[in-house]
């Protein structure tokens, strides 16, 4: 007992001694953070001892009180302020820090046309983002990164192939004639971001009214996209960041659909008696029927029979087969890994920045796998030759291949998404005992096993950029110049040949012939670009208040690509790969070259007054090859004008509660020269008609090979640019001391002479009509973005936190069209850009009874039977129970289309629109303790979506043999289920077969999709001191995690994204809609260092 006290006295007066020597070794420090020149407190300041998490943040009143180690090094930061340090070396009570606004922050700059302007004198609409949109997340390029992340700035994926780029669209619609999407710039000069190495990116701007665009004239009417790489910095010792990652990659959506071979032959059976009161002897072209099969089939099934594969009297393979195709085509997950390397670094005068970046994707099939390669290199320097002279240079190699695998290209395209759809029954395996392809698997997959059907595209991309900086009387007045030389070239080696088959032991069969339909062909293509820009600049401030920069300069571009193709066929062996082993004497061979070029001199004036009064006026005088002689020049202007309210001497409103509030609006009109480059000529073809016998050759008068000449377009004697005025309102609200930003804009373009369609010629002409500028459209829109950053104390460190919300909208109206009958099947005056005029439907006829009481005699009064032939549903027109009910809106007891025109649409009205609306954004990060956590949610609120008639959405409503969906079983008309969505089961179906738009199936793909998730660990400065690295993060980064949208109501099989966008581009893209490769799902885990 007398130990334990002794004991207990012992530590106590360790724990004592221990505080004493603590209090002499701490300090206690409190006192208040105020903004310097205008006496406020600074709410939120982070107080933090340097090199640890120990600290606090200010409160309400701008006060802190905290102890830390005596002798410590204290920072006092707070976003948009220059930090604050002291040292605490004894107690200190009532301090009053002044924090300074960071002159950084005060020249916070955007990249605009030519040159940069601060954030806060931007007259135009531009948004602009930083180079974390790109950071820690492992996919193929940029685009794939920025779509969703800047309001009205629209970027649709049609697939979800690892090198899938898109064009870029700005503010909705820009026209029906001669198109035209944003113009992208790479540091300034016209470039591709699918070369780009993402982790290079720096900033991207993005110009969306004209009078920011106006500097780049007809290059830009629907607007410019400039991304800026990393510049080179820093002196003495160089830095190197390694950033690195591996993947594991499934789809987001892969079809549910029927596998058990007996259930998909009896639906089979039920939807050809459907629509034609009979039975079929086979199931499409690659499987025997007949209901003595069928039963056999089942009463195998109740026996427990596994065999998939007999053979009948006549050594026949019969099948009973349960294939899962799906199964057999994916992998059950693939793998993509990253690899980013930089160094940095440089001297007094000079300075380099080079980078490297692998991104490698093992492919999603089991057989033939599209394997993705990109590789990217860059080197950008800087040397002061003079002190007011300085050279840069900019060097970028990037390489990309994919192996495109297809099936037999006598199915589907080589499309193997609609072959599987089409000639994959699971009622027939893949596979014979023997190893050889059944007639089933041939169709559909065999170009796949036997991995000799595809197409392998290698790109090649060199650019090199010199430019020329001269800085004079006090660097008011500067020169610019700069030179680039890029060449692209493209190579593809497509290889089709016949795939084997057994129909029956030790018979072999193929689609198609050996050596007649065995063909390689090589295609090669080199762009040459070669761009110059010269301006001058000058900047200055005249009695403190009157802010002046003038910009002029000259422009010229031009760009010379050629193409050609050959092909041979009869292959020496199946496995070769080379033109010169094709040995038959079929060959063809095609070239194509188009030139263009382009000149311009631009002008940009800015003048403020006092910082409160902003304007801008533009101008561009351009030039372009691709019109006649008499209108190849036209020039463009614009102005934009700013009120910085805020700036008002009147302003009185507290800064913590409105920050700064400025008005702006722009107008400005533009050229489109998106024209191909000999539309104003009469142009001529010439071609051979083939040597040999196979299906591509024909002969005239017993002789192959002639050449031919095609008969001139016919073309318009007044082309003339497409012009773009656009007329844009905006506001730019900050509030609660720079914490939340508001910036909202509304626009008006209106499109004239659009090159479109003119009036049609006579029959006697001989000719179709010619295009000319001939219509026009206006778009008006509006877009709103919010935003919110904060920190407050949390235990020992800051809890910091962003949230951004993004909403934007648009549509877009013909104005002028030549439809005098406004035909409905056309553009027309007045026409919203995606209605889609179609008919109604009342529901589904519950019972016969319904059905011959439906309508009413127009005369009598009296019922009558319900009969329409418009939209056949069955073979003999009779209209059954579990038909659709389509309203007759003209009220004539039938269903018809009137004359097709706006006043006699017969049964139809607009019952939709296919564009997407109301695309929106929103993500938040938060970090603490060195733990940091960031998602960001894309979607669109509104979108229609009609299935295209031959797509999976309809299966073996559109063809009896197609697959059968799963989802589409439990919502079709039964008598049990008379309210089901679906009509009875009937193959060829009218509502899918006769492609005629209905209101019941205008699917709304609307969706929300967690677009990416990053969870990231940063070790503290005290360990990576000790490992001498100057930063070392561990993270976890998702893609594409997590969707929602109304039509999962009824399917999860389609990715909402991009089942709108037809079928793959790659393989024909004219097969339907959701034959494409699917978006992928990534989850990567990655390493990110510096040292």
């Amino acid at each position: 007992m007398r130990i334990k006290n002794v004991k207990t006295f012992l530590v106590s007066l360790l724990v004592l001694l221990g505080q004493t020597v603590w209090a002499q070794n701490t300090v206690r420090i409190s006192g208040t953070v105020i903004e310097g020149g205008a006496d406020l407190p600074v709410i939120g300041a982070s107080v933090m001892v340097q090199g640890t998490t120990n600290g606090v943040i200010t409160d309400l009143d701008g006060k802190f009180d905290l102890s830390v180690p005596k002798g410590s090094n204290v920072v006092v930061s707070y976003l948009g302020f220059t930090d604050y340090a002291f040292v605490a070396n004894k107690d200190q009570s009532g301090m009053k820090i002044l924090l300074q606004e960071s002159a950084e922050f005060l020249e916070e700059v955007v990249v605009v046309g030519y040159g940069s302007v601060k954030k806060e004198n931007l007259t135009g609409a531009v948004d602009q983002v930083s180079s974390e949109v790109f950071s820690g997340r492992p996919v193929a390029n940029a685009t794939q990164m920025l779509q969703g992340v800047v309001p009205n700035l629209n970027i649709e994926l049609i697939d979800g192939k690892p090198g899938r780029s898109a064009d870029y669209n700005i503010r909705g619609t820009t026209s029906i004639g001669a198109g035209g999407s944003a113009l992208i710039l790479i540091d300034g000069v016209e470039g591709d971001p699918t070369t780009l190495n993402p982790d290079d990116i720096e900033s991207v701007s993005v110009l969306k009214d004209a009078a920011s665009a106006a500097v780049y004239g007809s290059r830009a009417p629907y607007g410019v996209v400039i991304i800026t790489t990393k510049n080179p910095t820093g002196e003495g010792k160089a830095k190197v960041n390694y950033n690195g990652s591996y993947s594991v990659v499934t789809p987001t959506a892969i079809p549910d659909v029927v596998t058990d071979g007996f259930v998909y032959a009896s639906l089979f059976s039920e939807a050809y008696y459907a629509v034609s009161g009979k039975y079929q002897t086979s199931i499409n072209k690659t499987q025997a029927f007949s209901r003595t099969w069928l039963e056999e089939f089942r009463q195998r099934q109740l026996a427990g029979i596994k065999r998939t594969t007999e053979v009948d009297a006549d050594g026949n393979y019969v099948y009973y087969g349960n294939e899962d195709y799906y199964d057999f085509l994916y992998k059950d997950f693939t793998t993509a890994q990253t690899h980013n390397v930089s160094i940095s670094g440089g001297g007094k005068n000079f300075n380099y920045y080079v980078s490297g970046r692998l991104y490698q994707y093992d492919g999603l099939f089991s057989y033939s796998t599209d394997k993705y390669r990109s590789m990217n290199l860059r080197a950008k320097m800087s040397a002061d030759i003079r002190p007011w002279l300085k050279l840069t240079e900019n060097v970028v190699f990037n390489n990309e291949f994919y192996h495109i695998p297809s099936t037999s290209n006598k199915q589907s395209s080589g499309n193997f998404w609609d072959a599987i759809n089409s000639t994959g029954h699971p009622s027939s395996p893949i596979f014979n005992p023997d190893g050889t392809l059944t007639m089933c698997g041939a169709y559909s997959v065999g170009g796949l096993v036997t991995e000799n059907n595809y197409r392998d595209t290698n790109a090649n991309n060199f650019k090199t950029t010199t430019g020329l900086r001269a800085e004079f009387f006090n660097k008011t007045l500067r020169a610019n110049a700069d030179f680039t030389y890029s060449y692209r070239m493209n190579n593809e080696l497509t290889k089709r040949t016949v795939v084997p088959y057994s129909t029956g032991p030790g018979v072999i069969e193929y689609l198609g012939v050996p050596g007649t339909d065995d063909y390689l062909q090589e295609y090669f293509s080199g762009t040459q670009y070669m761009a110059t820009n010269a301006y001058l600049e000058y900047e200055n401030t005249f009695a403190k208040k009157h802010y002046f920069k003038a910009m002029a300069g000259y422009n010229y571009e031009q760009k010379r690509w050629k193409g050609a193709t050959s092909r041979r066929y009869d292959l020496l062996t199946p496995d070769t790969d080379a033109i010169n082993l094709a040995m038959g004497e079929s060959m063809t061979v095609s070239s194509n070259e188009t030139r263009w070029r382009v000149a311009g001199f631009m002008f940009r004036l800015n003048y403020s007054y006092d910082e409160r009064y902003l304007l801008e006026i533009n101008g561009r005088y351009d030039g372009s090859s691709k019109f006649p002689t008499n209108s190849q020049w036209g020039f463009f202007p614009s102005a934009s004008a700013a009120w910085r309210v805020s700036k008002e001497h009147w302003w009185k409103i507290d800064p913590k509660w409105i920050t700064s509030l400025k008005i702006r609006g722009s107008f400005g009109e533009l050229g489109n020269g998106s024209v191909a480059e000999y539309a104003f000529l009469e142009t001529f073809s010439y071609s051979n008609l083939g040597k040999g016998t196979n299906e591509y050759c024909r002969t005239l008068d017993g002789i192959s090979g002639l050449r031919y000449t095609s008969v001139p377009s016919q073309i318009p004697d007044n082309l003339t640019w497409e012009t773009s005025q656009t007329l844009d309102f905006g506001v730019d609200l900050t509030m609660f001391n720079g914490r939340m930003e508001f910036v909202a804009d509304w626009y008006n373009r209106r499109t004239y002479d659009m090159y479109t369609t003119g009036p049609t010629l006579p029959d006697t002409y001989g000719a179709s009509a010619p295009k000319g500028n001939y219509a026009d459209m206006y778009t008006r829109g509006w877009e709103l973005s919010l935003s919110w950053n904060d920190s407050f104390q949390l235990g020992t460190s800051p809890f910091s936190y962003g949230i951004k919300a993004t909403l934007a909208d648009s549509r877009s109206f013909i104005t002028k069209y030549f439809n005098p009958t406004k035909n409905i099947t056309d553009y027309y005056e007045g026409y919203e850009i995606g209605d889609v005029w179609g008919y109604r439907v009342e529901g589904l006829f519950r019972d016969q009874a319904q059905i011959d009481t439906y309508w009413t005699d127009i005369n009598t009064g009296l019922p009558i039977p319900y009969e329409q032939t418009r939209i056949r549903m069955h073979d003999d027109g009779i209209t059954y129970p579990g038909d659709v009910i389509f309203s007759d809106l003209n009220n004539n007891n039938m269903i018809d289309s009137g004359s097709d025109t706006v006043d006699d649409p017969g049964d139809r009205e607009i019952i939709g629109n296919t564009s997407p609306r109301l695309p929106y954004s929103f993500n938040f990060d938060v970090s603490w303790h060195g733990v940091s956590i960031s998602a960001f949610f894309q979607g669109v609120g509104k979108r229609l979506w009609r299935p295209s008639k031959e797509g999976p959405f309809w299966g073996q409503y559109c063809r009896p043999y197609a697959m059968a969906y799963k989802w589409q079983l439990d919502n079709c008309w039964t008598p049990e289920n008379p309210d089901a969505f679906l009509p009875k089961y009937t193959g060829y179906c009218g509502i899918s077969w006769q492609n005629r738009p209905i209101d019941r199936y205008m699917m709304d793909v609307s969706y929300i999709r967690l677009k990416n998730l990053q969870v990231g660990y940063s070790f503290p400065k005290k360990i990576l001191e000790k490992i001498h690295m100057s930063k070392l993060m561990l993270y976890f980064s998702a893609e594409n995690l997590w969707t929602w949208s109304p039509m999962h109501k009824y399917t999860k099989d389609f990715d909402v994204v991009t089942v709108c966008y037809g079928s793959d581009s790659d393989l024909g893209g004219s097969q339907g809609d959701g034959y494409n490769y699917p978006t992928m799902r990534t989850f990567s885990f990655g390493l990110q260092i510096e040292f």
